[in-house]
C-alpha cells in the first residue's frame, strides 16, 4: 500500500458535491494493481447460517480495501476497530466498532483501518459456494483485486 496515494485519496473525499465518488475509488483500485498488497484471504472466514452468508475479515491499522460493488441491500458490521469507510455519496464517514450499517446496492467503498479492525458483512443467500454467492451477490468487475474466497488474484495467476 502506498502511504501518499492512501492519503491523498482520503483528504481528496472531502470536497464539493461534484465529487464523483465511483470514479474515484475506480481509479484508487487500478493505482493499486501496482502496489504492494495484504493478503485479505489469510485473515477471512466465512460463515453460513439458514439463508445467510456472513464473510468476518481482520485488517491491521493502515490497511486500504477497495471493495466490490454489491447487487443486493446488506449490513456492514464493524465489530471492533476503527475504519474510514466511503459512503458511495462522495463522503468518507469514521466508524467505531461497534457499528451496523445497511448497504445499498451498486455502491462500491475503499475502507481504510484507522486501528486493526474486524469488519464483517451479511449477506441473504442459500448459497454456500463462494463462487456462486459471488455471481448472485456481486457486480462483475474484471479489476478487483480479490476473488470469490478473498485471494489475492495475482498470487492465483503466478501458481498457474
Amino acid at each position: 500500500m502506498n502511504a501518499i496515494t492512501t492519503r491523498d485519496f482520503m483528504k481528496s473525499i472531502d470536497t464539493t458535491s461534484t465529487f464523483d465518488m465511483a470514479s474515484s475509488v475506480a481509479e484508487l483500485q487500478r493505482l493499486m494493481h501496482d502496489m504492494p498488497q495484504w493478503d485479505a484471504g489469510k485473515h477471512t472466514t466465512h460463515h453460513f447460517a439458514d439463508q445467510m452468508y456472513c464473510r468476518v475479515l481482520f485488517r491491521p491499522a493502515g490497511t486500504l480495501i477497495v471493495g466490490k460493488a454489491h447487487k443486493k441491500s446488506h449490513f456492514y458490521i464493524v465489530c471492533v476497530g476503527s475504519v474510514l469507510v466511503t459512503d458511495g455519496e462522495g463522503n468518507a464517514k469514521q466508524l467505531e466498532g461497534p457499528c451496523v450499517v445497511s448497504s445499498k446496492p451498486g455502491t462500491k467503498r475503499a475502507v481504510l483501518a484507522l486501528t486493526d479492525a474486524v469488519c464483517l458483512t451479511v449477506h441473504i443467500t442459500d448459497k454456500t459456494d463462494l463462487e456462486e454467492i459471488e455471481r448472485e451477490l456481486i457486480e462483475p468487475d474484471e479489476t478487483a483485486l480479490f476473488d470469490a474466497h478473498n485471494r489475492l488474484k495475482s498470487d492465483l495467476e503466478k501458481l498457474k
